[in-house]
């Protein structure tokens, strides 16, 4: 694969298609952002890389957006040499704006916050909270417009060793997950069970709701494949 067939993949892709396609990104970042926070307002730990960012945010003293923008920013430095096919404005909606979202959605879900022992609320919570990440996640890879810089990790590795995507997923977010736990970040049970079941969660979510209503909704605008092709930005589902 190389980067001429990321242009080939969209050159065809008409101005409604691509904001079509923008939009249903951004309602997935946005998803991500309420998903984390709803986890994080649980009191069951939040994804693992949310909890290394807020850790790390915490003991420095910045603001969980801002860090959270740098820390993509420089994921997105190997994203760029190696693997250009998987930028495209989807990167840098995600990258810029998942950590402001889950500020947002954090902070007016507070007065919801789950009282320590209440393990039936933390459990309906993680329930939810799990759900609308992986679903939110799912959507803006599913947009088929570019991959986050950690989420395209994963698929860089898989281009390069051949391997299962989730053989390179899972380890990778049980590091970050190790990383998190180094820098007090809130990690919890719901944080390890989302290392383990975010990936199958966003493969499942992608192939049986998100690509076929991307279809859908850009069908007759140009490319009408939900599926990005081969070193498109895009879908590193497509890589299970």
């Amino acid at each position: 694969m190389n980067t001429s067939a990321s242009s080939d993949a969209t050159k065809n892709w008409s101005l409604r298609c691509r904001v079509i396609r923008a939009l249903y990104a951004l309602i997935g970042v946005v998803l991500i952002g309420l998903g984390a926070a709803i986890l994080q307002t649980g009191g069951v730990g939040v994804d693992p890389y949310t909890a290394l960012n807020i850790g790390i945010s915490e003991r420095i003293g910045w603001s969980l957006g801002a860090y959270q923008l740098l820390s993509n920013a420089i994921l997105f430095i190997p994203v760029l040499i190696f693997a250009r096919r998987y930028i495209g404005v989807g990167t840098l909606i995600n990258m810029t704006l998942t950590g402001f979202f889950i500020q947002v959605f954090a902070s007016l879900l507070a007065p919801l916050a789950v009282a320590p022992g209440d393990h039936a609320m933390a459990a309906l919570f993680f329930a939810i909270g799990i759900i609308v990440f992986a679903f939110g996640a799912s959507g803006y890879i599913s947009a088929g417009v570019g991959t986050a810089p950690y989420d395209a990790i994963a698929p860089i590795i898989v281009d390069r060793t051949g391997w299962k995507y989730q053989r390179v997923r899972v380890p990778q977010d049980l590091i970050v997950l190790v990383g998190a736990l180094l820098v007090s970040g809130p990690v919890g049970v719901g944080t390890i069970m989302t290392a383990f079941f975010v990936g199958p969660l966003i493969a499942f979510f992608s192939a049986h709701v998100n690509e076929p209503l991307v279809d859908r909704l850009t069908r007759g605008l140009g490319r009408t494949d939900s599926h990005p092709e081969a070193g498109a930005p895009g879908d590193p589902t497509k890589l299970l």
